[in-house]
């Protein structure tokens, strides 16, 4: 282990989705506000290499990273709030470690040896946990492990852990996120669930150094007491995390918590000067104190679970901070859109967004939805699957085009008005073989696009497998929907606008992923503002 680099390991007890990644983020915006470099990353237990072909219900968005790795969604939260991009290092599955392993035992690399969970898992796990700690860029190394302890799947993870903590242990701290419940019966808060958390952990061989609980009620100095007595913890390292209003309110409680402090202890570093969260605070003052409020619908075939869109609507909390306008999002199932409905559902909005998606379901009710805003001059943005929607529905309707489609849903369509990408043809492996990550961008002066920009090159996130088909450019040009970014490599159409429409905008690429607190995404406040004066 590079002894550069601290190592802070972030596990969680009781329940599922109590904000291992918020709390992880948090701790890291605290740190880095005191002036540390600091990174995270995730370990997933689950056993697919990556979630890329994991539908959206099963875990989420897909968060796509500059170097192309198709991440967890929390890896979308850290660069919200550090405002520093992670990498495929900062996210490593189960499967992506078995994986490993695997091709070493085939290529002969533990010739002669039996290879098991202990010490070949293990010591891959170690490895990968240490990629970015030994770079010498980071002052600290967050790792946040999925799942809940007590889970088979994380047991690799919880021993790897161990380990380290015992090679290297002044270099290494352990954070366990836990769940104080509250009982109405008795009017009580319960710790005994804390307790047995903390117990298996010490079953495995790892004592927590900090406990952050998770509660709806203040804990009052008798409970902070009695947990740290059970539990092996000094009473300043009992935590308090409450319910908070929105998650950018974390940081200021564990600040509050003076957790940023607790660890700077543990790890023996200094506290460097007070920590500088002015910009964090304005944000934070805007976003709670709008002049005024929008409301747009976000049109998608996986509404029911928001989490499929986190980055979409994170990209809407901070263009509408920097706007002083609160954006009331508007959930639509794009299954229930048809041409009866449409108006019903869409009317009075300030705008609408098409969202990305992948396969059949939904996307009639989608193309509704384009048709409906382009005639209702309402403003509009496209992303991915909502961007080639406004393609299909541009050319079906004004160019009369009447079987224009794109290929991923009909082959045999007769205007193919989306083709697939010539380099995608011959694939036939799902995962990982989409067109990831960061592609520079043309953008045309005088346009849309450039107004929101200002720049001509621009460099944005990829997910997909499909294109505009150029052989159908002059005639979308020249009636009225032209292409005014493009990628200058293979001429590949990126940014799609109406000239005639107030704002119609639709890209290729995926803006919503580089939208962070400090840097909100030019496309969203451009929408946003549209949305505004609409």
């Amino acid at each position: 282990m590079s002894k550069s680099a601290k190592y802070i390991f972030v596990t969680g007890g009781v329940a599922s989705s109590l904000g291992k990644g918020i709390i992880s983020a948090s701790l890291a915006k605290l740190l880095q506000a005191r002036g540390y470099s600091v990174t995270i990353q995730k370990l997933d237990p689950y056993l697919n290499i990556d979630p890329g072909t994991l539908n959206p219900y099963e875990h989420g968005e897909c968060y796509v990273t500059e170097d192309g790795a198709e991440t967890d969604l929390d890896l979308g939260h850290y660069e919200r709030f550090l405002n520093i991009p992670t990498s495929q290092a900062n996210n490593v599955t189960t499967g992506r470690i078995y994986q490993s392993v695997i091709s070493k035992e085939r290529k002969g690399e533990y010739l002669g040896k039996t290879v098991q969970v202990i010490p070949h898992i293990t010591n891959e796990i170690k490895d990968h946990i240490q990629i970015l700690g030994n770079k010498g860029e980071y002052d600290f190394v967050i790792t946040e492990i999925g799942g809940t302890v007590g889970d088979i799947e994380s047991l690799p993870f919880i021993e790897a852990i161990r380990q380290l903590k015992w090679e290297q242990h002044e270099e290494v701290l352990f954070i366990h996120l836990t769940l104080i419940p509250y009982l109405a019966a008795s009017e009580e808060l319960k710790t005994k669930p804390t307790q047995h958390s903390v117990k298996t952990l010490l079953e495995y061989g790892v004592q927590p150094d900090i406990l952050v609980c998770r509660t709806e009620h203040s804990l009052n100095k008798d409970i902070r007491t009695k947990i740290a007595r059970f539990c092996n913890v000094e009473l300043s390292s009992v935590i308090e995390s409450i319910d908070a209003d929105t998650i950018y309110d974390v940081p200021l409680l564990m600040q509050e918590e003076k957790l940023d402090e607790v660890v700077l202890k543990h790890l023996k570093m200094p506290l460097n000067s007070n920590t500088d969260l002015n910009k964090w605070k304005e944000f934070l003052h805007h976003h709670k104190n709008p002049k005024q409020e929008v409301e747009i619908g976000l049109v998608g075939k996986y509404v029911e679970l928001k989490d499929s869109y986190k980055s979409i609507s994170e990209a809407f909390i901070h263009a509408g901070a920097a706007k002083e306008c609160k954006v009331n999002l508007k959930w639509i199932a794009s299954d229930d859109l048809t041409a009866d409905n449409i108006e019903a559902e869409l009317k009075g909005l300030s705008g609408v967004l098409v969202a990305p998606g992948f396969g059949t379901r939904g996307i009639e009710g989608k193309i509704e939805a384009v048709k409906y805003a382009r005639e209702n001059k309402i403003p509009f943005l496209g992303i991915c699957l909502g961007m080639q929607c406004a393609v299909i529905e541009f050319a079906r309707n004004v160019l009369q085009l009447e079987d224009a489609h794109t290929v991923e849903i009909k082959r045999s369509a007769l205007n193919p008005v989306i083709a697939m990408m010539e380099e995608q043809k011959n694939i036939s492996d799902m995962g990982g073989t989409m067109r990831l990550g960061a592609y520079p961008c043309t953008i045309k002066e005088g346009t849309k696009a450039f107004d929101v920009y200002h720049n001509t090159q621009v460099s944005e996130r990829h997910r997909h497998r499909f294109e505009f088909n150029n052989k159908y450019l002059k005639d979308f040009e020249s009636n009225g929907m032209q292409a005014s970014g493009i990628n200058p490599e293979n001429e590949l159409v990126e940014i799609v606008e109406i000239d005639a429409h107030p704002w119609f905008v639709g890209v290729q690429f995926h803006p919503e992923y580089k939208s962070t607190v400090i840097n909100p995404h030019p496309l969203f406040l451009g929408f946003v503002g549209a949305a505004v004066n609409h």
